[in-house]
């Protein structure tokens, strides 16, 4: 039963997740959810989506997730699985077929700790924004965003490598995706103009057909966040 519009506070709870799929508690613009989409997409993986509205979250949705967080992943046995990582790392074991993480411990190591890196870059994305929607300065945060996008193009360098786990696509290059996909929207694009290599990758990813499945354009994320920031999110836009 999946449904593109948002499930509010008072919407009907779904029945059972059928048998042959996984359930998807999702928001449609939401970056983390987005990196649970691109391993459900890239693995294969039958799925129905629920959108939750994120400011009106219904009673039944809170049940499942006390949390109220998205993405939640639900099984057709109830197991109930949430955190955007967590989710992926799931699907990727549950669903062996394509494998996305690395078969030895040492490589899914190596692909955490660069994600465990990568956390550490995001919250900047948002705090430029933040600081650009009040009228500050930027520039000292634009620094520190691109001291951080070229340790990531360093990395590539140094590994010689299309992507950021090999010649392929892999889990950690899905995880970091839906934050560069957004740069416009954040107005940081220009942060990757001295990152030749990291502006590569970006551009291959635009290629695969799986991010292909899973974006939106950058007026529609625009005209989103806008209503973000005006205190009226709508998570139905453009339907």
């Amino acid at each position: 039963m999946s449904s593109e519009k948002s499930f509010a506070a008072g919407s009907p709870a779904p029945g059972p997740v059928p048998k042959d799929q996984v359930r998807l508690y999702s928001m449609r613009f939401c970056p983390f959810a987005q990196r649970t989409r691109l391993v459900l997409h890239a693995k294969g993986i039958k799925f129905e989506t629920i959108n939750i509205h994120l400011k009106q979250k219904p009673d039944w949705f809170l049940e499942k997730n006390p949390d109220g967080l998205v993405p939640t992943i639900e099984t057709p046995a109830g197991e109930v699985v949430n955190e955007s990582v967590i989710t992926s790392e799931f699907l990727d074991e549950v669903y062996p077929e394509k494998k996305l993480l690395p078969a030895t411990p040492f490589g899914k190591a190596q692909q955490k700790m660069m994600l465990e890196h990568f956390s550490k870059i995001t919250p900047h994305l948002f705090k430029i924004s933040s600081a650009r929607r009040k009228g500050d300065d930027v520039s000292g945060l634009e620094a520190e965003l691109k001291e951080k996008f070229t340790s990531l193009n360093e990395y590539l360098v140094k590994r010689k490598t299309k992507f950021f786990g090999g010649d392929t696509i892999t889990f950690i290059d899905y995880m970091m995706w839906p934050f560069f996909e957004r740069l416009g929207m954040f107005e940081v694009q220009h942060c990757l103009d001295h990152t030749p290599e990291l502006k590569k990758w970006t551009e291959r990813m635009l290629e695969d057909p799986t991010v292909k499945n899973t974006m939106f354009d950058m007026d529609t994320y625009k005209a989103f966040y806008k209503s973000v920031a005006e205190g009226k999110p709508n998570y139905d836009f453009g339907l």
